[in-house]
C-alpha cells in the first residue's frame, strides 16, 4: 500500500512539473514578445511596463479561493485558510520586493534593446543560477548538467557576436550601452532570485503543497506590484496612461489589449517559475529560461521580422543540445538512484532474512 501510494505521489509531482513547464515556457516566449510590441508601438512608460510584469497576480487569487472553499468545506470552519507561516511570508516579501527591482531594470533594457539582444543577455542568468545556487543550496553538478550549462552559454556567446548590428536606428550609444547594463543587471538579480527561493522552500519547515506554491507566487507578484506602484506615482506615470492610448500606434482598443496580455503572460511565467523550482530545482528553471532564449529569437524573427542570421541557427541547436543533455542526465541520474534504491532494498531483505535463520 505504501508503495502504490509513493509511486502515486511522483506521479503526481512529475504531472505537476511537466504542467510548470508549460506555464513556463508560455509565459517565457510570449512574455518578452509583448512587451517588447508595447513599446514599438509607441509605449515609453518604463515603470509602467515594469508594474504590468506582476499586476496579474488577482489571477492567482482564484483557484487559491477555490481551494480554500473546499478545504473549509471538506475540513470546517477550524482549519487553518493559510498554509504559509509569518516566516515564510517575512521572506517572500522581501523576495517579491527583490523581484520588482528586477522587473524594471528588464523594463528598462527591453525599452532601448531589441528582443534578440535583450534575449541574449538574459540568458546569462544560467551562469548566475548555477553560481548561487550552489552556494545556497548547495547545487550538486553532473557532468550532464554542466555539459548543458556549458552548452546554453556558449549558445549566448554566439549570439553576443552580432549583437552590436541590433541596434535600433535613431538611439544614442549612451542609451544603448544603459540598457545593455540594466538588462545584464536583471539576468544577475534573477539568478539570485531562482535559488533563494529555492532556499526558501528549503528553510520552511512545512509541506510543501501547490496550494502554498501558489500564495508564495501571490504574496511576490503582490510585493513586486507595490514596488512598482510607488515607481509609476513618483514618476506620475497613472496621468499620462490615457494620452499614450489615444497615440498609441496600434490604437487605443489594441494598446488595452496588450497591456492586459502582457500581465497575463507575464504572470504565467513566474507561477511557472515557482511552481519548477518548487517540483525540480533553481537550476531546471535556469536551463529552461536560458534554452527558450533562442525559441524567443525564432519568434521576433517570425512576428518581427528580424534577421534569422546563421549565428541564431547555431545559437539555437546548442541551446537545444544543452536542453537534452541536462534531461538525459537527469534520466541517469533517477536510474542510478534507483538502482542504489533497489540494492539497499535487496541487501536489507538478505540480512532480515539471515537474522530469521540463525535466531
Amino acid at each position: 500500500m505504501e508503495t502504490q501510494e509513493s509511486g502515486s505521489t511522483k506521479w503526481r509531482k512529475k504531472i505537476l512539473l511537466l504542467l510548470n513547464c508549460v506555464i513556463l515556457s508560455t509565459g517565457n516566449c510570449g512574455g518578452p514578445l509583448i512587451s517588447r510590441l508595447y513599446f514599438l508601438r509607441g509605449g515609453s512608460r518604463i515603470w509602467f511596463s515594469s508594474w504590468l510584469i506582476s499586476a496579474a497576480w488577482p489571477i492567482i487569487v482564484l483557484p487559491l479561493a477555490g481551494a480554500y472553499f473546499l478545504r473549509l468545506r471538506a475540513e470546517g470552519r477550524a482549519t487553518k485558510l493559510f498554509f504559509m507561516t509569518p516566516k515564510v511570508f517575512a521572506a517572500t516579501a522581501a523576495i517579491g520586493v527583490l523581484t520588482g527591482l528586477d522587473n524594471f531594470l528588464y523594463a528598462y533594457g527591453m525599452a532601448k534593446l531589441p528582443v534578440s539582444t535583450s534575449s541574449l543577455l538574459i540568458a546569462t542568468q544560467l551562469a548566475f543560477t548555477a553560481g548561487f545556487a550552489f552556494l545556497l543550496v548547495k547545487q550538486r553538478f553532473t557532468a550532464y548538467s554542466v555539459n548543458a550549462i556549458v552548452l546554453l552559454t556558449m549558445g549566448a556567446g554566439v549570439l553576443a557576436f552580432g549583437a552590436g548590428s541590433d541596434r535600433p536606428a535613431g538611439e544614442s550609444s549612451k542609451e544603448y550601452i544603459i540598457g545593455f547594463v540594466t538588462t545584464l543587471s536583471a539576468a544577475g538579480l534573477y539568478g539570485l532570485i531562482l535559488p533563494a527561493i529555492e532556499l526558501m522552500y528549503k528553510l520552511a519547515k512545512q509541506a510543501i503543497t501547490y496550494t502554498l506554491v501558489l500564495e508564495i507566487q501571490t504574496v511576490m507578484s503582490f510585493f513586486a506590484t507595490i514596488f512598482a506602484t510607488i515607481g509609476m506615482i513618483i514618476n506620475k506615470d497613472f496621468q499620462a496612461l490615457s494620452r499614450e492610448a489615444k497615440e498609441f500606434g496600434m490604437g487605443e482598443g489594441n494598446y488595452y489589449l496588450v497591456v492586459i496580455w502582457t500581465s497575463i503572460l507575464w504572470q504565467l511565467f513566474y507561477l511557472g517559475v515557482v511552481g519548477v523550482v518548487c517540483y525540480s530545482s533553481s537550476l531546471l528553471s535556469g536551463v529552461l529560461i536560458a534554452m527558450l532564449i533562442s525559441v524567443t529569437e525564432v519568434l521576433g524573427v517570425v512576428f518581427y521580422g528580424e534577421n534569422f542570421r546563421p549565428d541564431k541557427g547555431i545559437a539555437l541547436a546548442l541551446s537545444l543540445w544543452g536542453f537534452v543533455s541536462y534531461f538525459y542526465g537527469e534520466i541517469q541520474s533517477g536510474k542510478n538512484n534507483k538502482s542504489v534504491k533497489d540494492n539497499q532494498t535487496a541487501q536489507a531483505d538478505e540480512t532480515t532474512q539471515t537474522h530469521s535463520l540463525l535466531v
